[in-house]
């Protein structure tokens, strides 16, 4: 499967963050979208960065609480991974553990226009070994 049929399942709706936001506001950003990390983007379509509850934890852990006033630029990842519709979800699979990453904006010409999680990524191979269980299963119990 690739990265386009993800997309058509869950949609292409990104939370982003104005990088002028504080890391306070991308913590309530994060619970109030219940997602893991946010798209920093001053326009809904350039991509500055990711900030994570990774980032914002180990930020926490290094520096203490004052971090809650930076900016989420201060805090965020500047090196982002990115992919295309096109690309495969075994390709995108490997990035992220090799990468250690657990979410991936997706690109279309220049432009933001979606996310995949380790989410998404897991439950497409769930899906994809009950299919063939089922298959199997059927093979046994028809003898074809």
């Amino acid at each position: 499967m690739r990265v386009s049929g993800v997309l058509a399942a869950k949609g292409t709706t990104v939370a982003t963050i104005s990088p002028l936001a504080t890391a306070a506001e991308a913590a309530d950003k994060l619970r109030l979208h219940g997602v893991g990390a946010l798209v920093v983007s001053s326009d809904g379509v350039t991509i500055l960065g990711v900030i994570s509850e990774r980032d914002l934890v180990r930020a926490l852990a290094e520096r203490g609480g004052h971090i809650l006033h930076e900016s989420v630029t201060e805090l965020m990842t500047s090196d982002v991974v990115t992919c295309s519709p096109e690309d495969s979800l075994e390709v995108i699979m490997r990035r992220m553990t090799n990468r250690r990453i657990r979410h991936v904006p997706v690109i279309v010409h220049g432009s933001l226009s979606g996310i995949v999680s380790i989410g998404d990524i897991v439950k497409w191979r769930l899906t994809e070994l009950e299919d063939e269980t089922r298959q199997l299963q059927a093979y046994i119990s028809t003898g074809r």
